[in-house]
């Protein structure tokens, strides 16, 4: 099995904390290790480091190399610029395509997402990889165990075999009283971003419903054999539609199929998702260092300072060298509207 990591994202909902010189896949954000490594580490378990491959933005290689030193650096698949996951997952796809069988599996996971039981989670991905041996494109959908608004939904349709199901329907992200409904009805997943396929099925895929892409990407395959991996393909790669692989692909095909897991997946999505997971004090605050506090309570608190909190609730508060940023916990996810600010006003030291 080759196992695709995508880390090209810039992590703006982790601001000021991750920044584009280092954003959020390559921050210790829930352990010593960085995101990144976290996950290789995770999938070393099951998969040879030889078959591992992460796409990245051309900006982001060196910080690849230096979180995963051992790494080959023909296993790192670069983008011009970092575009969404249906040209990432194509432009991979070719690449690997020249290397491997066409009925190779691939697990495709994100770089910055956490999983708590890795053993659960190869049991889900053997499921998976039995499926797309049925040339089936596989998803991978989380267990809800809340009405999360943060997340897309999949809605599961038919049984296909013992642990797999057909795909109903793929859901965006609702507003409270209908994750509320999709909670209660117990047919819908949180969508996890994760997938299982063949080579070769996703091939066919790329090539019947987005032709656009597949037909830059043989111009660029045709670059890589002229002048190696290493040639300039921006001007084809900015021409890429800047499509999610969920519509671009999933949404579109009728051999999809979703595996119902629950290994302690979150994409650790902002914040506030991060004050879910982290360890908390009897008032449910959490301080990177030891903190005083005194009628306070689920709090996020991220300063190698001393804390002190005094009758405040629902806050997060993040210190870096340069920056302070205090928001509403239930509203830290609009960190990208002062990421946008910034960028409109040209403060990018700042980004």
């Amino acid at each position: 099995m080759i196992a695709l990591i995508m880390a090209g994202g810039i992590g703006s909902r982790f601001w000021p904390l991750s920044r584009e010189d280092n954003p959020k896949q390559f921050l210790p954000i829930v352990s010593a290790d960085s995101m990144i490594k976290l996950t290789v580490n995770r999938l070393l378990k099951n998969v040879a480091l030889k078959d591992i491959y992460i796409v990245t933005a051309a900006s982001q290689v060196e910080l690849v190399k230096f979180h995963i030193p051992d790494l080959d650096p023909q296993n790192i698949i670069v983008e011009p610029f970092g575009m969404n996951t249906a040209p990432c997952i194509a432009l991979s796809l070719a690449w690997l395509e020249n290397k491997y069988s066409e009925n190779e599996t691939m697990l495709v996971a994100a770089a910055d997402h956490l999983i708590t039981d890795t053993d659960e989670f190869y049991k889900c991905v053997d499921i998976a990889r039995q499926t797309a041996e049925n040339d089936m494109l596989v998803t991978f959908g989380i267990k809800p165990d809340y009405a999360a608004i943060s997340y897309g939904y999949i809605e599961i349709g038919d049984k296909i075999g013992e642990k797999s199901f057909s795909v109903a329907s793929f859901k965006e992200k609702p507003d409270k009283k209908t994750a509320q409904t999709y909670l209660e009805t117990g047919r819908f997943l949180w969508n996890s971003g994760m997938f299982l396929w063949k080579l070769k099925t996703i091939r066919q895929a790329f090539i019947h419903l987005q032709p656009a892409i597949w037909q830059l990407l043989e111009k660029i395959k045709t670059d890589w054999i002229k002048y190696g991996k290493n040639s300039d393909i921006t001007s084809l790669y900015k021409q890429m539609p800047r499509l999610p692989v969920d519509i671009g692909i999933m949404e579109k095909s009728a051999n999809i199929a979703v595996i119902p897991s629950d290994f302690g997946w979150s994409d650790v999505g902002g914040w506030k998702a991060l004050h879910d997971i982290s360890p908390k004090d009897e008032n449910n605050n959490f301080f990177k260092k030891p903190g005083i506090t005194f009628d306070s309570e689920d709090n996020y608190i991220f300063s190698e300072k001393l804390v002190s909190l005094i009758g405040v609730k629902n806050l997060v508060v993040i210190e870096t060298e340069d920056v302070l940023l205090i928001a509403d916990l239930d509203k830290s996810e609009e960190v990208k509207k002062i990421v946008g600010y910034l960028r409109d006003k040209n403060q990018n030291n700042y980004l």
